[in-house]
């Protein structure tokens, strides 16, 4: 069973129909939305800011989720990736994003709905991420429009998949 831990009187709260490992970790104001998936080793540390999750969002193995200290709370979006070992801090998700494997958004970013961060970039604190864009590099940088393929066959795939995937486990 996954580690829900409650502190300083704020318990993580989950909606519906949504998979947590055994070896995720939830600590403190963190909301959860239905038909969520936190896997293997991931941890959304709510303990000095708030994380609100939307619905049919997954976090991948090893991704770590924060915020920073009375400044800047987590907002993910519904039907959004948080692939393997990414890191999001203190930062605005919108939806239908996807953020790659070992990237890293940072304190007040702001990735704007049907968008992917590439895996392996850095997104730098208080950059806007615009509808529609891929970004990649360190510092990313918008690479090019997403096409409706990309959306599609990228992140809707993904998300679905992992609906999918969560299922097995339940």
């Amino acid at each position: 069973m996954a580690l829900i831990k409650v502190l300083n009187g704020k318990e993580p709260m989950l909606g519906s129909n949504c998979f947590l490992a055994e070896t995720a970790t939830l600590i403190g104001d963190v909301t959860i939305g239905d038909n969520c998936s936190i896997w293997y080793n991931t941890v959304l540390r709510g303990d000095v800011h708030f994380i609100k999750i939307g619905n049919n969002t997954n976090i991948q193995d090893n991704a770590v989720v924060h915020a920073t200290y009375k400044k800047s709370p987590v907002n993910i979006g519904n039907n959004v990736t948080v692939a393997h070992g990414a890191i999001v801090h203190g930062c605005t998700i919108h939806d239908n994003v996807m953020i790659g494997m070992n990237a890293v958004v940072l304190d007040n970013a702001v990735v704007e709905s049907n968008s992917i961060i590439a895996a392996g970039s850095v997104v730098t604190k208080g950059t806007v991420v615009k509808s529609g864009s891929v970004y990649a590099g360190i510092p990313a940088v918008k690479i090019k429009d997403i096409s409706p393929e990309l959306l599609e066959s990228e992140i809707n795939r993904i998300a679905n998949a992992y609906q999918m995937y969560s299922d097995w486990y339940k």
